[in-house]
């Protein structure tokens, strides 16, 4: 079983930067076999959605067309840690951000961070 715990988050004005933090635990001994990993995000009334993925050997990122040129995904395989850069940000990426492989596991889910963005 393993565990994703996010950190990182907090309240941003618009334009602000933020950098968000997944450490995973558990019964794995590095990220690199859990594949792909990607970065979510669930704000109020909508549903969760995939931002940001990144394959095992980061040679492969993808990104919602919705933060395309100003987020960055990053893992570190050796500190099982996954990253997400976030610059030039607006009002709508206010959100509960969580870390999970990409396809989700739906028991990895951790309680998120939390990013207000607003004036």
């Amino acid at each position: 079983q393993v565990q994703f715990v996010e950190s990182g988050g907090g309240l941003v004005q618009p334009g602000g930067s933020l950098r968000l933090s997944c450490a995973a635990s558990g019964s794995i001994s590095s990220i690199y076999t859990l594949g792909n990993m990607g970065w979510y995000r669930q704000a109020p009334g909508n549903q969760r959605e995939l931002v940001a993925s990144v394959s095992s050997l980061s040679s492969t990122k993808n990104y919602a067309s919705s933060v395309k040129g100003r987020f960055t995904i990053s893992r570190d395989n050796a500190k099982n840690t996954v990253s997400l850069q976030m610059n030039s940000l607006k009002p709508e990426d206010t959100a509960v951000y969580y870390c999970n492989t990409d396809p989700a596991r739906t028991t990895s889910w951790g309680h998120g961070t939390h990013v207000t963005v607003s004036s």
